[in-house]
């Protein structure tokens, strides 16, 4: 029996649809409503880069335009809401506490294989010192443990051991993330920052996997079981092979083809009707996405749907660099029509450089829409002024 096709119009549209990038949705962006936001998209990447606005910021205020800093943060410290690692930094709502600590021990057991190799000597020794720290006098932040230890001088991962021990206990589950200041943790003892019913939740290890496996696939609407995986990187690739097994026998996943951008079939899993409804055609606006939105995380998978290669350049020297360092994906309807160089200078935004991609013409509509665009991220991020480079509007880059 043939498998049913899903075309890529409709696989982007469904696929937009559940990361929330579909038709205008309204909304505070705050509370209840971005609890909502937070569990339809099932994790925010948060990221320190802040050229623009920090990139989990700008994920949530792309789908709540109404949406400030300030509310991410009250989730966290009202507790609907903790941070984590799912394949980086994040959020995540508090119903997934209990799943995370299928997490928790496997990053130890991790930890305790990969990071004597890793980091200095001595942070094992600290474990004790640093929570009987905390334990009695409350947060802390890796600033006010390792009095007297030696500070690192060798980059972004030589910590001192008191830090590395509290990245340690944190990614182990013992400590939690109680709020932050600026990009700073502040770290507590989990037992003093995340709600008894969570805490104290415990699932076995096979129902862990099947919720985790089952929550990517309805935030994606359709994957392959590498895809799933990936989503919160709780599972394995074996496990998810395994679940994907099972989950078709028993009638709980269907398989079907998804068109990619260059028309060729990739065999996905979907869960049975999750194309009823039709999602709607997006509209015309054109929204300036985080590098690291979760509709882009997967940049193998934008490739393959939407034919938009992406990367971000850090490692490639300026002289050799097709775009800026660090370049915004643009979306417009169900199609990413290109990436701008724009960044925070004094009060303005100043717009360097857009590249279309092939194809997309920069008609008065479209060059309207996006300015439009561009002058509503100005407002969010705080500036006065928005300012364009003589030469801003580029030619795209041949295939």
């Amino acid at each position: 029996m043939s498998r049913p096709v899903l075309s890529n119009t409709d696989a982007r549209r469904l696929f937009l649809d559940r990361h929330l990038l579909g038709a205008p949705q309204g909304g505070p962006g705050r509370g209840a409503d971005l609890e909502g936001v937070l569990d339809g998209l099932g994790f925010v990447q948060v990221d320190s880069v802040n050229t623009l606005a920090r990139a989990h910021d700008l994920i949530l205020w792309t789908r709540r335009g109404r949406y400030r800093p300030r509310a991410l943060e009250q989730l966290v410290e009202t507790r609907a809401a903790f941070e984590h690692w799912t394949h980086d930094a994040a959020v995540l709502p508090m119903a997934l506490y209990p799943m995370w600590r299928l997490k928790f021990a496997r990053d130890e057991a991790h930890m305790r294989a990969r990071w004597p190799a890793l980091r200095r000597d001595g942070y094992v020794h600290r474990f004790d010192d640093v929570l009987e720290r905390i334990a009695a006098h409350g947060p802390v932040c890796s600033s006010d443990v390792g009095e007297g230890e030696q500070k690192g001088s060798g980059g972004w991962w030589d910590w001192h051991p008191s830090k590395t021990a509290l990245e340690y206990l944190w990614r182990s589950g013992r400590l939690a993330i109680r709020h932050r200041q600026g990009f700073r943790k502040y770290y507590d003892l989990a037992e003093r920052v995340i709600p008894p019913e969570a805490l104290n939740a415990r699932l076995e290890e096979d129902e862990i996997i099947d919720r985790a496996l089952t929550a990517a696939l309805d935030r994606l609407g359709f994957a392959t079981p590498g895809e799933l995986w990936k989503f919160h990187d709780l599972a394995t690739p074996d496990e998810a092979r395994a679940w994907a097994a099972r989950a078709l026998a028993a009638g709980r996943v269907t398989e079907v083809d998804i068109e990619m951008a260059d028309g060729r079939l990739r065999r996905s899993l979907m869960r049975p009707g999750a194309w009823e409804g039709d999602p709607s055609a997006p509209g015309a606006r054109v929204r300036l996405l985080s590098p690291f939105d979760p509709a882009l995380r997967d940049r193998a998978r934008a490739e393959r749907l939407f034919g938009f290669h992406y990367r971000i350049e850090i490692f490639v020297p300026a002289p050799q660099r097709r775009y800026g360092y660090y370049v915004f994906p643009v979306l417009q309807g169900d199609r990413l029509i290109g990436r701008i160089d724009a960044k925070r200078e004094g009060e303005a935004l100043s717009v360097r450089a857009f590249w279309p991609e092939p194809g997309v013409a920069m008609g008065k509509g479209r060059r309207s829409a996006l300015e439009a665009e561009l002058e509503r991220v100005a407002r969010f991020a705080g500036l006065s002024d928005l300012r364009f480079a003589r030469d801003w509007l580029r030619q795209p880059f041949p295939d």
